[in-house]
């Protein structure tokens, strides 16, 4: 039973396990603010249960970018045009685009490990929405590219920390700024992909990282997520003082010592 179903974007919940799916393939998944605020809405309603959440896209695309509407004089219907956002206040501008960046955090929360399965098309809003997630299983037919540049903006769904921060400043600033695509061997090689399958056996692959994640106690991932997040801006002692208090966390919690 869906928890969700709207705006081109459906929630399942099977135990331990959340599947949000991008449900529009007839467009290729295109996104707009109605599917951002439903995928908000999507990581906002997931019961305390879930540990792993995957997002995948219906169709032969994960998700081919901004739905080109939104640059239209028009826009969507009942949404305000980026055109007519553009010629608003700095701080509704400012306030729109933090709204529609809510879709793309979330997926990175310490109590869950997201997988973003991809195939196809991930351009764009598709791209920063695979790096949304901790973990990408990728198909062999994936094309990622970064193209906001090539319409004059740039990347702002959240997407070049995590980018910059999987394959390095130099690297991230040439696929950003070429939006060149990026296709599977070498998304495996640089670091954008985990792991790169035949596309008829992504769903298993999926389904085998997922058994494996949900097998270890919950706490311990989670912790062990945390370190590794803040890793990068802790000095080295810092982090092992980090270790230190998560491991006497975990020991007291094994030892029924715990508050």
């Amino acid at each position: 039973m869906a928890l969700l179903d709207k705006d081109g974007v459906r929630l399942t919940v099977d135990d331990a396990v959340a599947t949000v799916t991008l449900t529009n393939p007839a467009k290729r998944n295109a996104q707009s603010p109605a599917l951002w605020r439903a995928l908000t809405e999507a990581g906002r309603s997931l019961p305390g249960t879930v540990r792993v959440v995957v997002l995948r896209g219906e169709g032969k695309s994960f998700s081919a970018g901004l739905d080109r509407q939104a640059f239209t004089p028009e826009g969507f219907e009942g949404e305000p045009s980026f055109l007519d956002l553009a010629r608003g206040s700095d701080e509704l501008l400012d306030s729109t685009i933090a709204a529609y960046q809510e879709a793309f955090t979330w997926w990175r929360r310490n109590d869950i490990v997201s997988i973003a399965a991809v195939q196809g098309h991930a351009i764009g809003a598709g791209f920063q929405l695979a790096l949304a997630c901790d973990l990408r299983v990728v198909a062999d037919d994936v094309q990622f590219a970064m193209r906001e540049t090539s319409l004059g903006l740039v990347p702002d769904l959240a997407g070049t920390q995590p980018l910059t921060s999987l394959v390095g400043y130099a690297r991230a600033l040439e696929i950003c700024a070429t939006g060149r695509f990026v296709h599977a061997e070498e998304a495996e090689r640089i670091g954008l992909a985990n792991l790169v399958v035949p596309a008829d056996e992504l769903d298993a692959a999926v389904k085998d990282l997922t058994t494996a994640l949900v097998a270890p106690p919950r706490d311990a991932v989670i912790e062990t997520k945390a370190l590794l997040r803040e890793a990068g801006s802790r000095g080295y002692d810092e982090q092992r003082a980090a270790e230190r208090a998560a491991q006497a966390r975990r020991l007291r919690d094994l030892a029924g010592l715990s508050d």
